[in-house]
């Protein structure tokens, strides 16, 4: 440790608690006015991207410092390398703590409706996105990442803001879908933490 990662760490850790909506204006400001971009899906992807970096780095970094300094210890005795303690010991004993960060970053990025509003995602779908598929060669399109987008949230403050029955009936459903779906998202977590802690032997 030296000065340099310690400013690094410090920074990170506070990127972790900042507000959503701070990466929203800085995808704005960067992205779409800066380098031109279009209020597009790969620009709020880039955004939720950027969110959720600095949880994953955390996550990653606390399990790796959960490792027992041990085992680094008699992997040196036997004459491993830095690559293979790294390879061969430290991220298979951390694989459980890193799948379970990332995997809840992606749980709140689910969520987050704040900084893809600040980028212009659209407040209602009345088209059918197009999709990554086409049957023509090479029947692969990127179009998609171009067209304009929404989130599940922002679907559902639409929903309720109008005055039908049914609107809210569906607000209702996509509040559950979400509901279920972050639930999911932690069940796998744990279970995948669990599944590789048995795995590994010594």
């Amino acid at each position: 440790r030296n000065r340099l990662t310690t400013i690094i760490e410090v920074n990170i850790a506070n990127l972790a608690g900042v507000p959503s909506i701070i990466y929203g204006l800085l995808s704005l400001g960067m992205l779409v006015y800066w380098m031109g971009q279009p209020r597009s899906l790969l620009v709020g992807g880039i955004t939720l991207a950027l969110l959720v970096l600095p949880i994953v780095i955390v996550t990653t970094r606390e399990a790796l410092r959960a490792i027992p300094s041990g085992i680094r210890e008699a992997a040196y005795a036997l004459g491993a390398t830095k690559w293979q303690v790294v390879k061969d010991h430290l991220i298979p004993y951390a694989a459980g703590g890193i799948a379970t960060g990332t995997i809840i970053a992606m749980s709140r990025a689910i969520g987050e409706s704040a900084p893809l509003m600040t980028i212009g995602a659209v407040t209602f779908i009345t088209f059918l996105p197009p999709g990554p598929f086409q049957s023509e060669i090479p029947y692969i399109s990127f179009e998609w990442l171009d067209s304009p987008f929404t989130a599940m949230p922002i679907q559902m403050f639409n929903w309720v803001s109008r005055p039908q029955a049914e609107f809210h009936e569906l607000a209702a459903a996509a509040g559950i879908v979400l509901i279920a779906l972050t639930l999911s998202l932690n069940a796998v977590a744990i279970a995948l933490r669990y599944r590789l802690r048995q795995r590994i032997t010594w």
